[in-house]
């Protein structure tokens, strides 16, 4: 996480006070949440105040999306209901026709949007082992206009070189005389584990619902640009501000709640999923361990590059296959069995019943959100589940 240059905080002091002015009627600290949805005219007719109507912006919806800009080094910011509404916002933001380059391992939700809904209405797709920067290369067309990276992917937690993708999209966009942007869901990447504005992105979308707010108690979801004119991001306001599909005023304030301990979070999950991974991947029991962390990762050495640390994320096989899978998550009694991450609890699923018949997902395959409990009681857990003794150091 960058510190703010004109002010020179660190990202500790910056996650606190962004966002957090005083209230001026009261001096309260906390700030308030305006609830209103409409805001009254002057005499004349005029807005002085700058609100007019809660669709199109509002106090407590101003305040977050200037922290998550600022979080960012950038300068727009642009909050939407859910994770999947701000990343609709950006595919549908594209001119007609367009082709957009995904890759072929990400969040199953989105892929079923974009072929259930976006297909339909005219945006074609090509689905690409971003891993490899070569196959990006051949899947460029005269048509392209964006290419969606989703690093570590969801739920195989392969790596995209962005740095290596944003040259090529913008080589192949000189070429053409055409913009090709890159958007980079950092849903699982929030600042304080990466930065892909350093790396070449144009836009950058959350899931602010994961991470950001990181209580499990709050949907949300955002797109950073580095500035309101950004043309892309242009389209995106006038989506958001149009359609409405924003966070409420409470939803808002929850997630600027939740920033003002993001660093400290992020150390923890990061410290706590090493550690389950590295006990998952010594374990009998376990078949092939995803987490960009271990060195024999395949993708390791450029995720080490372009992440400050491996994340929070990380899925593992079981040889048993499915039966397997399900027996050893019916043994759990601390980590939850839900869908979700981010969250300061621990959650674990199978993830291939998560996304039913249209996913691609192994049958044998879990996928952990690591918490922020105490590592060795994450891993006795996994011990006494998978059916072995494991003496706690």
């Amino acid at each position: 996480m960058k510190g703010d240059s004109k002010r020179g905080w660190r990202a500790e002091t910056l996650a606190v006070h962004l966002g957090l002015t005083s209230d001026a009627a009261t001096g309260a600290i906390a700030p308030p949440i305006h609830m209103s949805t409409t805001f009254e005219r002057d005499a004349d007719g005029g807005y002085a105040r700058g609100w007019v109507y809660s669709r199109s912006s509002n106090p407590t919806r101003d305040a977050l999306e200037g922290a998550l800009a600022s979080l960012h080094g950038a300068s727009a910011c642009a909050s939407f209901s859910s994770g999947s509404a701000a990343a609709s916002a950006v595919f549908r933001a594209l001119p007609p026709g367009s082709r957009v380059i995904v890759p072929d391992d990400m969040y199953h939700g989105l892929r079923a949007l974009l072929r259930e809904a976006l297909e339909p209405a005219g945006l074609h797709v090509s689905s690409v082992d971003l891993s490899d920067t070569a196959r990006l290369d051949e899947a460029l067309t005269s048509d392209t206009r964006l290419v969606w990276i989703e690093t570590p992917s969801n739920p195989l937690l392969r790596i995209t070189d962005v740095a290596a993708v944003a040259e090529a999209a913008r080589r192949h966009g000189e070429r053409l005389g055409e913009r090709v942007a890159v958007a980079v869901d950092a849903t699982w990447t929030p600042p304080g584990w990466a930065d892909p504005f350093a790396l070449g992105a144009d836009v950058v979308v959350h899931a602010t619902t994961k991470y950001l707010a990181g209580h499990s108690d709050v949907l949300g979801g955002a797109v950073v640009a580095r500035s309101e004119a950004d043309p892309l991001f242009e389209r995106v306001r006038m989506l958001q501000r149009h359609e409405g599909a924003v966070p409420s005023p409470f939803e808002c304030w929850l997630t600027l709640r939740g920033l003002r301990t993001l660093p400290y979070r992020l150390r923890a999950h990061a410290h706590n999923a090493a550690a389950v991974a590295a006990f998952l991947v010594a374990h009998e029991r376990v078949g092939a361990v995803h987490y960009p962390g271990l060195p024999e990762h395949p993708g390791h050495d450029v995720a080490m590059r372009q992440m400050d640390e491996a994340g929070g994320m990380l899925s593992f096989r079981l040889p048993g296959g499915e039966a397997a899978a399900f027996d050893v998550l019916a043994r759990l009694r601390l980590v939850r069995r839900a869908t979700s991450l981010g969250g300061v609890e621990s959650l674990i699923e199978h993830r291939a019943s998560v996304e039913h018949a249209s996913g691609t997902t192994p049958r044998d395959l879990v996928r952990m959100s690591v918490g922020i409990e105490h590592p060795l009681d994450l891993i006795d857990d996994l011990a006494q589940a998978l059916g072995t003794r494991w003496d706690t150091p």
